[in-house]
């Protein structure tokens, strides 16, 4: 049997090729990468015949699973405690009212019957990471709501995944489904998925800190083992793997780790080729003839998503809370649909669900439209609110230096706060183990070789050599802020009065 690969080959390197490129003039043009990507897939399916929902489905939720970890790698743990508990009621009660009210609209709308809609509504109910994690890359929003956007985008879709699987279940076997034991199987999926995450977390630490390995470019490797290990082992035991995912991340990010930004940049890379990869062939199943048909249906229900339904259900679930009116406006444009619904809209067409077409290309038009409107106006809109802070700015420095393998040394870069408690501190002052030496420090993009009488500033991007034993009690001496002292508490002496001229 001759096999021919030369032309698979050469069009999987120029569709990596034209992904990477798009990247580039995504920006300029103010549109998000990943429309450009899946123009390329429907412009590709004239030329290629793709229609393998299973296949697509299977490496949907592999390159989420790629996403999901490098956008928890990437998390923030401390902006995300303050967030916690807005973050988690979007992404459960948000996504239950945004889906439930989507399928209001859209039984009306579309005709379809209740379930199919509710099914619909599910499916598109949940914000996207991968979509969130890329238009959040490079932009310095208020700390405050990108930490809420994006802890939200990191954990709801487990919601979108069991409602979507949920209404299917009833579609197929009506009447055969317990209340009690749908309420039961979320708990279990939400509850062990959090567990696992962060067993699975504490263990990578422990193995990639204590491991030795001769080449430095399998730390990375071991670290995306283990999401993959996070993943695979909590689905079998009927929980949710992309919440294990993400915590599991979360947690690795924000310890130290051997090799931790060659962990971040291989992660970093792996994930926009997932991306590329993924939303090509969502772009292949496609057909714009079919398309075309429902395009009046795909852009109403996608302008309800935006202007009704999001909305709703985030100023319902936030009623409570201490956001503002215009900060619920911005969490209402910012959650941007993407990979997640189109990959969740394959699971009625794999289950051969009647007017499963019909939905997969309404939820097509959706992301599209949300890709597209809400996410080339996510910066306009928030200099307009006044959460815009401008660019992102990440000094091409804040990478690992070297580790020195079987030494048993490495040298570490960290970056001191903006309060130091180590502030105008001489480093031959420092309370350190002889064994620790601050070797470089960059401040104001410059290189200092210092000495001991060199002061330490706050800010300044320090290289330490250090026993690798003694990283996380290193880092934890150079992260400490400077101590405000507080006001005494007594009784204040009233000011006394004026003399009467």
């Amino acid at each position: 049997m001759d096999v021919h690969i030369d032309y698979p080959v050469l069009l999987i390197a120029i569709l990596l090729v034209l992904g990477v490129v798009m990247t580039r003039f995504s920006s300029r043009l103010g549109v998000p990468s990943l429309v450009l990507f899946i123009i390329i897939g429907i412009l590709l399916n004239q030329i290629i015949y793709y229609d393998d929902v299973e296949m697509t489905q299977l490496i949907g939720m592999i390159a989420l699973v790629v996403i999901l970890f490098e956008g928890g790698l990437q998390t923030n743990i401390m902006a995300i405690r303050k967030v916690a508990g807005p973050a988690i009621l979007l992404a459960t009660v948000g996504v239950l009212l945004t889906s439930l009210i989507l399928g209001i609209f859209a039984y009306f709308v579309l005709g379809l019957d209740m379930m199919t809609s509710m099914l619909l509504g599910a499916i598109v109910g949940s914000t996207d990471a991968a979509a969130v994690f890329a238009v959040f890359g490079s932009k310095n929003i208020k700390e405050k709501l990108s930490s809420t956007i994006e802890a939200e985008s990191g954990t709801n879709d487990p919601m979108a995944v069991f409602l979507t699987v949920t209404i299917i279940s009833i579609i197929e076997m009506p009447g055969d489904n317990n209340v009690f034991l749908l309420f039961l199987s979320f708990f279990w999926q939400m509850g062990v998925g959090l567990l696992a995450g962060i067993i699975i977390g504490r263990l990578a630490v422990f193995v990639i800190n204590r491991i030795d390995l001769e080449a430095s470019g399998l730390y990375p490797v071991l670290s995306l083992g283990f999401a993959m290990l996070a993943f695979g082992v909590t689905e079998v035991i009927g929980a949710s793997g992309l919440l294990a995912v993400y915590i599991m991340a979360v947690l690795m990010g924000n310890r130290p780790l051997t090799y931790k930004h060659s962990i971040l940049r291989f992660n970093e890379g792996l994930a926009w080729m997932m991306q590329i990869v993924m939303f090509i062939m969502l772009g292949l199943l496609a057909f714009p003839e079919e398309l075309l048909n429902y395009t009046f249906q795909g852009i109403l229900m996608a302008l309800i998503l935006m202007f009704i339904a999001r909305p709703i259900g985030v100023f319902l679930t936030l009623i409570a809370s201490k956001y503002d009116f215009k900060e619920k406006v911005f969490i209402s444009w910012a959650g941007l649909r993407g990979s997640v619904p189109i990959v969740l809209a394959t699971y009625p067409l794999v289950s051969d669900i009647d007017n499963g077409y019909l939905v997969f290309n309404v939820v097509f038009f959706i992301v599209l439209f949300s890709a597209l409107l809400q996410g080339s106006t996510i910066t306009p809109v928030a200099r307009w609110l006044g959460f815009d802070e401008g660019e992102t700015d990440t000094p091409a420095y804040s990478v690992e230096l070297l580790a020195l393998g079987q030494t048993q040394n490495d040298i570490y870069g960290i970056e001191l706060p903006s309060q130091s408690a180590h502030e105008n501190v001489k480093i031959m002052d420092l309370d350190l183990p002889t064994d620790v030496l601050v070797i470089a420090i960059i401040r104001d993009d410059e290189l200092i070789t210092p000495n001991g009488d060199t002061a330490m500033h706050s800010e300044d991007f320090i290289y330490v050599m250090m026993p690798r034993k003694l990283r996380e009690r290193t880092e934890a001496y150079f992260s400490k802020p400077r101590e405000i002292p507080k006001p005494r508490k007594g009784r204040v002496k009233p000011p006394a009065a004026k003399e009467e001229k």
